[in-house]
């Protein structure tokens, strides 16, 4: 940690006077969500050949925090509802969700993973899983700990 002032902090600006630190970390972060995108697509189309790679996202929320309307899922995802709206119908249109009456505002809609949709869900999540396994095999768990809450702060803070 660089304290305001102190020579290392001099020696740790790169070009342009940008922290190296923050250099990387942009560098790093590029790296991993363009591998990022390119692995929801393939799950994607592991749970279904014509799911959007965008939408594999929606059935990572829905089955972890269960049904839920349109509106919280656009707001948790940060995007428009008509975007949220045209991913939901084509999710649905390929049987992996459906929507339902919401019991507490019979105007509004809750959406949930059909049983079709979750099963294939769960498939293709549980190999993603084990090949993360494989992955970080030389990892302590401690580091593997760390790893993810340092990426839930980082989540939890990019939505604020």
């Amino acid at each position: 940690m660089h304290e305001s002032g102190t020579g290392s902090e001099a020696n740790s600006k790169g070009e342009n006077g940008v922290d190296r630190e923050f250099l990387a970390l942009e560098r790093e972060l590029a790296v991993f969500l363009r591998r990022a995108r390119a692995s929801s697509g393939e799950m994607a189309r592991e749970v279904h050949p014509e799911l959007e790679p965008a939408a594999y996202g929606l059935l990572v929320r829905l089955e972890e925090a269960g049904q839920q309307r349109a509106t919280e899922l656009a707001a948790y995802f940060g995007v428009g509802k008509a975007t949220m709206s045209r991913q939901l119908r084509a999710l649905d249109e390929l049987g992996l969700v459906t929507r339902e009456p919401d019991p507490a505002d019979g105007r509004a809609s809750l959406v949930r993973l059909t049983d079709e949709g979750l099963r294939r869900f769960r498939r293709v999540r549980d190999a993603r899983r084990d090949r993360y396994v494989s992955k970080l095999a030389g990892w302590d768990r401690a580091e593997i700990a760390e790893l993810a809450r340092l990426l839930h702060q980082l989540n939890a803070r990019a939505g604020s």
